[in-house]
């Protein structure tokens, strides 16, 4: 006995030396691997801002050429925000309860309307800070992925978003499409985070769901898409957590969403008198989705805006319903389009179960986006001076005398007003005219500039250095759907592209892609040079990205989720795939029921591009290993021949 006493005694000592060396130890280990992570979070920020910001650098003057009017919707809301202050939003009688700003919930108005405070350049700056974002979101992505998966399939993941694009391109519009998806991604992460949290932790758990409810609905004061999100992702939480907590856990997403959109709620019912969870839209995105997949027409539902305006503007007897979507009367106009849409499913239930199976379906491919240029942008302004003359210019009739008929060509002649009328066919690979070349400086920047007047189809600008395949620069031109041939407006084409070398140049007029054969009218081509080109050391980091970027096409991408999607399912890992589908599950059974443009789902595919991740780690982990067992084996062999001949000897 007093062995055993003594014995425990001399253990004693050692446990308390142990202890002291654990607490000193934990707190040092913690930090390290903090610091890490906050590391490797940054230089993903990194790569991605500077993807980004080269996208920028290349779309900034054409990104405000996309959805024109939507934008200045935005701004238009933004501008009534700045001047009448936030009190104007509740006010039923200010100019900001015009229901034509029902049609997009007005967060991104709200986030102009800050920017316009801080800077005279709210263009650039909301750019900016939509690629910071975006960047972000790269991040986010990788904590997912490193949460769920491994290191490695989270760095591919996070750099695959970083490089996409998809994203980067959507990053650079005046749209809030793009900015709209960090919080969906935070959302997701917290969800994470607390499916990690132990039994005994609830309350901690709870205050993450709460959180991811949140983002969610910041996300809808963004964009109306995410609006049934969160019970959806409700729903889910029986895979996620275990029982007992299912139910409360769910209450508390649900919540914490209603807790951000119930305002706009409140505020929509106060200036409006209706109930109007978010905004107005549903009804029109449902008819235009319909008409999408109704090729023969036989429900006479048009698939434009400015379509269903004018069948309202007949139907109803009321030419003042042509010209705006919401105003007036949006919200019996919107009421009554939910019911044509719902009329025609309910008629159509089959037909409308398989169009939903196509639009997701089409919501898996990847949008065809320009690339990261090879050459540095523009960087000087675009703006001439009427005393600057150009460097060179071409009248019609120069054109006509000394360009090239291109073998597709039908028709080439002049106007009676002096215009070159090109009037080509079908061929959308082949150049309709070519003009005489024009010598360029090198690393210059220059800007093209002439007056077409397009009466059908789409035609495609494109400036090519002599001996090259590539343009340097180009432009597509296309007809005003809402007007004829006759009422077109004479549109003044610009197109900035910067040169490489001392060399000659040309014009090329083609179809822009169209199955309608473009037919334009053009007029004096002048070019000017703008100065010298800065920047052109990004040829190299252009170079580079340029060649990554070509490999996002559907063709490579999709089957490499799906080869993702089939080793989770292989492993069970069903907290992951069940974390990992949620959105993209969300999106495509929701939103195939409406109108769907790429932008409206981006939010999909950032989690694609993880079971992308994963599928090509797999693969890389395979391709190591056959290397490593074929170098083995190489070794072996080499030692058999060297028994074998030493045996001979």
């Amino acid at each position: 006995m007093r062995a055993a006493q003594h014995t425990k005694r001399a253990a004693q000592p050692t446990q308390g030396t142990a202890q002291p060396t654990r607490r000193t130890t934990q707190p040092r280990s913690h930090p390290s691997t903090l610091r890490r992570l906050v590391v490797q979070g940054f230089i993903i920020f990194l790569v991605a801002f500077g993807v980004r910001l080269l996208a920028w650098q290349d779309n900034r003057f054409e990104a405000r050429k996309v959805q024109t009017a939507v934008t200045e919707g935005y701004k238009h809301a933004a501008r009534l925000l700045s001047e009448d202050g936030l009190a104007s939003f509740f006010n039923a009688s200010a100019p900001l309860a015009d229901t034509n700003h029902l049609g997009h919930p007005p967060g991104y108005s709200f986030l102009l309307a800050l920017l316009s405070r801080l800077t005279s350049d709210t263009d650039t700056a909301v750019q900016f800070v939509q690629i910071t974002a975006d960047a972000l979101a790269a991040v986010v992505i990788f904590l997912i992925a490193l949460a769920l998966l491994s290191k490695p399939v989270a760095f591919i993941a996070a750099l695959l978003v970083a490089l996409a694009p998809q994203f980067t391109y959507n990053s650079t519009l005046l749209l809030p499409d793009s900015i709209s998806v960090l919080p969906v991604l935070l959302a997701v992460y917290c969800l994470t985070l607390a499916t990690r949290r132990k039994a005994t932790a609830a309350r901690s758990a709870i205050g993450l769901l709460v959180a991811a409810g949140a983002l969610v609905g910041i996300s809808c004061w963004l964009r109306a898409n995410a609006m049934m999100l969160a019970p959806f992702i409700a729903l889910a939480t029986p895979l996620l957590f275990a029982r007992g907590l299912r139910l409360r856990f769910a209450l508390s997403l649900v919540a914490g969403a209603l807790l951000v959109i119930a305002p706009l709620t409140v505020r929509n019912a106060v200036v409006y008198g209706r109930f109007i969870p978010v905004s107005l839209g549903a009804g029109q995105t449902m008819l235009e989705g319909i008409a999408d997949y109704d090729a023969a027409g036989r429900f006479g539902i048009p698939a434009t805006d400015v379509g269903i305006m004018k069948m309202e503007a007949e139907e109803y007897g009321r030419p003042d319903y042509y010209g705006f979507l919401f105003n007036p009367d949006g919200i019996l106009r919107e009421r009554l389009r939910l019911k044509r849409g719902f009329d025609v499913i309910i008629a159509h239930p089959f037909w409308f179960a398989s169009v939903m199976a196509r639009r997701a379906v089409s919501m898996l491919r990847l949008e065809r986006v320009h690339n990261i240029s090879t050459g540095p942008p523009v960087t000087h302004s675009l703006v001439i001076d009427e005393a600057t003359p150009p460097v060179w210019s071409n009248a019609p009739d120069v054109l006509l005398a000394s360009g090239t008929k291109g073998a597709s060509l039908s028709e080439l002649s002049l106007t009676s007003d002096g215009m070159l009328s090109i009037n080509g066919d079908d061929s959308k690979r082949d150049a309709q005219f070519v003009s005489p070349a024009f010598k360029l400086r090198r690393d210059t920047d220059y800007l093209l500039r002439l007056p077409v007047h397009i009466e059908q189809g789409r035609m495609a600008i494109n400036v090519f250095a002599a001996g090259s395949n590539a343009p340097l620069a180009s432009a597509i031109v296309e007809p005003q759907d809402w007007k004829t041939s006759a009422e077109q407006p004479l549109q003044t084409i610009e197109i900035p592209f910067v040169s490489r070398d001392d060399t000659e140049a040309t014009i090329a007029f083609a179809n822009g892609g169209s199955n309608v054969r473009a037919r334009a009218e053009v007029g004096r081509v002048e070019l000017y040079a703008l100065g010298q080109a800065s920047g052109v050391w990004t040829r190299y980091p252009r170079a580079v990205v340029n060649l990554l970027q070509r490999l996002f096409i559907t063709a490579i991408m999709l089957p490499l989720a799906l080869c993702g999607l089939f080793l989770l399912i292989k492993r069970r890992s069903l907290k992951p795939l069940a974390l990992l589908l949620v959105v993209p599950a969300y999106y495509l059974c929701f939103q195939s029921a409406l109108h769907t443009e790429y932008r409206y789902v981006l939010a999909v595919h950032y989690f694609l591009f993880v079971l992308v991740a994963l599928a090509l780690h797999a693969l890389g982990t395979i391709a190591l290993s056959s290397l490593m067992k074929l170098s083995l084996a190489r070794r072996l062999l080499r030692g058999l021949r060297k028994e074998t001949t030493a045996a001979a000897a």
